[in-house]
């Protein structure tokens, strides 16, 4: 079977006339349609404000480290595999993201009393310093965020994402 010539490099960028499509002059197709498209822009812009918010913070967390920290210090304890069923990720994409919490000192890893294969987690003295001030930064984030939604469309909008999660796991 003969292989497809692959096209150059240099003329691959789409031709685009100005103007043509959203305010940067990209024709989207029918990109702007689709609820996963526009949810992949929306939590890009949402994190970047968070990256911003949190980079005034002595040792900046991601959104992902954030949730994290919130749960282990509301579920003492907590085991890594419970933590990584919690947040929708294996065990082998939670440890890194541990290990950089724990080398800052805002989670401890232990020795589970009940079960020795795992390890008990809990906020470490940084985290325990830190998290009332990752959760003001949250807050203001939070305040940003809702401005740009009308009464209770903030609520409205949880309510839609939490079935489109709810639908995302059913088979």
């Amino acid at each position: 079977m003969k292989a497809m010539p692959r096209p150059s490099r240099r003329n691959s960028a789409p031709q685009v006339e100005p103007g043509a499509g959203g305010p940067d002059g990209l024709d989207r197709g029918m990109l702007p349609g689709l609820v996963g498209y526009a949810l992949r822009r929306a939590q890009v812009a949402v994190f970047q404000d968070f990256a911003r918010e949190m980079a005034e913070t002595k040792i900046p967390v991601t959104p992902g480290e954030f949730g994290i920290l919130v749960l282990v210090s509301r579920n003492v304890g907590l085991s890594q595999t419970a933590l990584a069923r919690a947040i929708g990720v294996d065990r082998s994409t939670l440890v890194p993201i541990l290990d950089r919490l724990e080398h800052h000192g805002l989670i401890k890893r232990r020795p589970s009393p009940v079960d020795r294969r795992t390890h008990a987690l809990e906020l470490g003295p940084t985290g325990t310093a830190l998290l009332p001030v990752y959760e003001s930064a949250v807050r203001r984030h939070e305040r940003r965020i809702q401005r740009r939604l009308a009464g209770g469309e903030g609520s409205t909008l949880i309510t839609a994402l939490d079935l489109l999660l709810d639908g995302a796991l059913q088979p």
